[in-house]
C-alpha cells in the first residue's frame, strides 16, 4: 500500500495558471490541477493512456474529437487512448485527471512510485 498526502505531492506548472500536484500508482498517473481564471487553454494532443477528467469545482470545456463537454463538480469525462482532446478554460476551478497507464513523462514519472 501507498500513501500519498497532498504536501508530499510532486508540484508542477504544465502551462500557465495551471497549478498542478502529481503522483503514480503502480499502473496509473493522478494530477491535482488548480486552475486559475484566465488560464491558458490546453492544447489538442493525444496519448497512449486512457485518460479520465473529473471536476471538483468550477467549469471546464473539454473538447474530445469533435465533440465539446461542459463539465461542471461531480462530472466525469473517459477519453479512450489515442484520442485528440483539449481544454478551454471557462474560470477558476479544479480537477483531478487520472491516466492510464502511467504517464512517465508528468513530474515523478520515470522510474519512481511518487
Amino acid at each position: 500500500m501507498a500513501l500519498f498526502k497532498g504536501e508530499e505531492m510532486l508540484a508542477g506548472a504544465p502551462l500557465p495558471g495551471w497549478i498542478g500536484r502529481f503522483f503514480h500508482a503502480e499502473t496509473m498517473t493522478f494530477a491535482h490541477y488548480d486552475i486559475e481564471a484566465g488560464a491558458a487553454d490546453l492544447h489538442q494532443h493525444h496519448h497512449v493512456q486512457e485518460e479520465v477528467w473529473n471536476v471538483v469545482d468550477g467549469e471546464i470545456v473539454l473538447v474530445v474529437g469533435d465533440e465539446v463537454w461542459t463539465l461542471l463538480p461531480g462530472d466525469a469525462a473517459v477519453i479512450p487512448p489515442n484520442t485528440s482532446h483539449g481544454a478551454r478554460v471557462v474560470g477558476p476551478c479544479r480537477v483531478v485527471v487520472a491516466d492510464h497507464p502511467r504517464r512517465a513523462e508528468l513530474p515523478g514519472g520515470v522510474g519512481q512510485s511518487r
